[in-house]
């Protein structure tokens, strides 16, 4: 895959962070963002700062371990995070970690966003798994998203926010719009006291339509309920999808081009 410019990657992270204040997702100096400028180098969002108000200079750069190449301004504090799903996940070159309030709510509460309720959210990213709490700027937050991080590519952070990440930057953008969306949906059927579930029948048949979509590459398995399609009955069990090595297979071929 080509990699886009330093001055590219610099613009998209301020336009970015401009979408995600307006959009509600981020408040004061909270969220971060960051983008893959090398093997060695990622390009990321200072600390104590408005991420809808920053310019292109106020970014940083700094190497794998986290030090700091270049720029004026500090390091987010949550760089340990970033760093951790580059070294992980070699496919992705862009996250976004937000705070968006439906979605965080859903974190808050201790409830994962893995009922399988939304066709759209089935392709584009499977589910939406809960990590346990990690204090924000310490390794303990990047310990809980680790055994996520290789599966997923959106995670809610317990009484925290969400990270998700992608391909570039755009990815991980639309992902955060995707988590937030359905948790919008998840709470509206939560008020209303039903949900109506997809069965097994309908989610086979989804993991395949992903096969048609090009721009979708999550390997998340979906969690298939054995229910009376009303979302009351049944006991609930894993199902790993074989679409999952397919996808990632893609994916590098994806890259390599």
């Amino acid at each position: 895959m080509h990699m886009p410019s330093q001055f590219q990657s610099r613009s998209e992270i301020v336009k970015t962070g401009k979408m995600l204040h307006q959009r509600g997702y981020i408040a004061a100096c909270d969220g971060n963002l960051s983008v893959r400028l090398s093997k060695n180098q990622v390009l990321v969002t200072p600390t104590g700062m408005s991420k809808g108000s920053m310019r292109s200079s106020d970014l940083v750069i700094v190497d794998m371990s986290g030090r700091k190449l270049k720029g004026r301004r500090d390091v987010t504090s949550e760089i340990g995070m970033h760093l951790l799903i580059y070294r992980m996940r070699p496919d992705v070159n862009g996250i976004v970690h937000a705070h968006p309030r439906t979605a965080t709510g859903f974190a808050a509460a201790g409830i994962a966003l893995d009922q399988p309720l939304a066709c759209e959210v089935v392709i584009g990213l499977g589910q939406i798994p809960l990590a346990p709490y990690g204090t924000p700027g310490t390794p303990e937050l990047a310990r809980t998203l680790e055994p996520l991080v290789p599966q997923f590519d959106a995670v809610l952070m317990a009484n925290h926010g969400v990270v998700t990440y992608g391909v570039d930057l755009q990815s991980a953008y639309m992902k955060m719009e995707t988590v937030e969306h359905f948790a919008q949906i998840a709470l509206i059927t939560h008020i209303l006291g039903k949900q109506q579930l997809l069965d097994c029948a309908e989610l086979d048949k989804l993991i395949a339509a992903r096969n048609k979509y090009l721009a979708v590459n999550s390997a998340a398995p979906m969690p298939v309920h054995s229910s009376n399609g009303n979302g009351n009955g049944g006991a609930r069990r894993q199902k790993k999808s074989t679409f999952a090595d397919e996808s990632r297979d893609r994916e590098s071929t994806l890259l390599r081009s």
